[in-house]
């Protein structure tokens, strides 16, 4: 064991994570195939789709209920907690209800801090998931513990004797073990040598992959959950890079912790597992929302369907760098984050209807249009309307705009092939429109300080259109402005949130762009389309304009009524801006989760709450019914010292 555990160390000392590089092709990473129970996951096999029950494991018949609710509405696996030996003896029970109401899609064990409970459910379920930050190690204290290269090695030492007995135990059953790390537990030791990082995630699981690899245990999927979609996507690609680089093949859970219920919630979602399903990373996920879990399978079978086994093979053989240029046009760089610009030609003529479908408001007593935080920067129309609002800014065909130059804020739309050729030029902006069929040779006349190109694709025909696009510019050394404009045909607002927010969110996380444009010709009011460009750009946290809410999908650990907190903090918090606010069912992942928010709103036991400020609880075990409006006071008497 010790040599196991030797060549485990020097192994993780070589691996060289930075720089990293993600070939961005199906055919880059292909797993290797696991069989969970009967239903194999990996390989050329569809994506997989999962959820988790957040009823008491002890209550058999609840489980056994909102188990077939999730297996109704689609599930391939369905995963309950085990907290406890009691709560992971009566999986079999459940298993066994369900065998006899005729179900048996595999069931998934969640463990935490407890090897006996992992090695008691590992008898009974198809596979055990299991989490590197807590299994052998304690709650993690966010303190530096600076260990000796051999306190470091006995540590890894001391954890491959711990997981030895469930290895033997899961060999004997054939059941599955996923190494499920999560941003928001890791562990002390990984937090000091690499920091709460992606770097210490994907080392956190090289530790346990080591240890495995030494016992010739190979059924492992492997999982790095974050709530925040930048540092899953990041480690999630550098786990990729690393497995790729040693010819290691496991299949990937993906998922965004905390992801948050309603719109924001499938936002977070869709944009960060989107991203990963788009260049082919990724053999199941499971959709965090705190709702009702049957209600995530239809979320996560829409986004699996998106992005089906194979389709990055689409994608072009280069892998994409294009980056935003540092410089842009004068006009555009008082906005901070990424550009929403809305197409308005529908319309003949400008109006209220037009200003209030882009996210202005309308002064009640004078009429005046006034701009809001989710007012969007540039409005594409067909003519100019004789008075234009202070703070709106309107992009109009060239000649139109030739006829009009001597009003303010308003500015020219061109082919590149009738800007190429145009004598009509705006010293201040000037927007490009073309898709794509675009011409090279048209893009090739330089003016990056004044000009932003609009690029239109149809996703349904070519979903990697901007990926070419992108590319050809790099190619030929051009550097422009982009706005992405997707043109979809939805009638269902959820679907358009879903597509959306997967297509875009990876060019916008990855800075590839400087802003977005939504189009839709299917049966979806303006405003909606106008409100979904924003939350796309608050929820992947380039463009905060509002309050950010963090919260869990809750589980069997989970003591008071979450969805109800989570409305009554929305209620208390919303008029404010700029913050992020956490709601935790429990312990397990809250501090580490919320080592990025500002406040934070967590489970401690049954009723009571702990109110957190940053990683530090600075209330305990205050009655549900009094914790929202601790927590409003903490935020008040913060703010009011600012």
């Amino acid at each position: 064991m010790k040599r196991g555990v030797k060549h485990m160390k020097n192994n993780i000392e070589k691996t060289d994570l930075s720089p990293y590089q993600v070939d961005h092709r199906g055919s880059s990473y292909k797993s290797s195939v696991v069989f969970i129970g009967s239903t194999p996951l990996g390989g050329d096999y569809p994506v997989r789709i999962q959820s988790m029950t957040n009823t008491d494991t002890l209550d058999t018949k609840a489980s056994v209920a909102q188990c077939i609710r999730i297996i109704e509405a689609g599930a391939d696996y369905v995963r309950l907690t085990a907290q406890g030996i009691r709560e992971a003896e009566n999986l079999a029970v459940i298993k066994k209800e369900l065998l006899r109401a005729g179900f048996e899609t595999p069931l998934i064990a969640d463990i935490h801090f407890n090897p006996v409970v992992a090695e008691t459910a590992a008898r009974f379920v198809e596979k055990v998931r299991i989490n590197p930050g807590n299994y052998v190690d304690k709650r993690a204290s966010f303190e530096k513990h600076m260990l000796t290269e051999k306190e470091y090695n006995e540590e890894l030492e001391r954890i491959h004797t711990k997981l030895l007995p469930l290895i033997n135990i899961c060999r004997e059953n054939k059941t599955v073990i996923r190494i499920g790390i999560n941003h928001g537990s890791l562990s002390d030791r990984i937090m000091t040598r690499f920091g709460n990082t992606p770097k210490g995630m994907v080392f956190s699981a090289l530790e346990f992959i080591r240890i495995f690899k030494a016992e010739n245990f190979s059924d492992l999927v492997l999982s790095l959950k974050s709530s925040d979609t930048v540092i899953m996507i990041e480690a999630t690609r550098m786990l990729v890079s690393m497995m790729q680089t040693e010819e290691l093949s496991y299949p990937l859970h993906l998922g965004v912790t905390e992801a948050g219920e309603g719109e924001d919630g499938r936002i977070r979602s869709a944009a960060g597992i989107g991203a990963l399903l788009a260049e082919g990373i990724g053999d199941t996920i499971r959709v965090s929302l705190s709702e009702d879990p049957e209600k995530e399978i239809p979320v996560a079978g829409k986004l699996a369907g998106y992005y089906p086994r194979g389709i990055s093979q689409k994608a072009p053989d280069k892998p994409l760098n294009y980056k935003v240029p540092s410089s842009k046009p004068e006009i555009l760089k008082r906005i901070i984050g990424p550009l929403v610009v809305s197409n308005m030609t529908s319309f003949p003529e400008i109006n209220a209807v037009i200003y209030k479908n882009t996210g202005y408001s309308t002064d009640a007593k004078t009429g005046e249009i006034k701009k809001t935080d989710s007012s969007v920067d540039l409005i594409i129309v067909k003519n100019c309307p004789e008075n234009i609002p202070e703070n709106v800014s309107l992009i109009l065909p060239y000649r139109i705009w030739h006829e009009n130059r001597g009003k303010d804020r308003i500015y020219p739309l061109f082919s590149p092939e009738t800007f190429h050729e145009s004598a009509y030029r705006s010293e201040k902006l000037n927007v490009l429109l073309t898709g794509s069929n675009f011409n090279i040779e048209y893009l090739k006349d330089p003016a990056p300080d004044t000009t932003l190109v609009i690029f239109t694709f149809n996703p349904e025909k070519e979903l990697y259109a901007a990926d070419y696009f992108l590319n050809a510019l790099e190619e030929n050394n051009l550097s422009y402005n982009i706005v992405l404009n997707p043109v979809f045909r939805e009638k269902n607002l959820e679907d358009l949130q879903i597509k959306a927010s997967s297509l875009l969110g990876r060019y916008i996380l990855d800075r590839r762009v400087t802003g977005i444009s939504i189009t839709n010709t299917g049966d979806v009011d303006f405003i909606d389309i106008t409100s979904l460009a924003f939350s796309i750009l608050q929820c992947t946290e380039t463009r905060i304009t509002r309050t950010i809410y963090l919260s869990c999908p809750t589980c069997g650990r989970t003591k008071f009524d979450l969805r109800e907190s989570v409305k009554k903090v929305k209620e208390a918090t919303g008029h404010m801006k700029g913050l992020k606010i956490a709601i935790m069912g429990c312990i397990v992942n809250g501090p580490g989760e919320m080592a990025g928010a500002d406040y934070g709103y967590v489970g401690a036991t049954n009723g009571k709450v702990h109110i957190y400020r940053g990683t530090v609880p600075v209330l305990k075990n205050i009655p549900e019914k009094d914790a929202v409006m601790k927590l409003l006071k903490v935020i008040e008497k913060d703010q009011a010292s600012l």
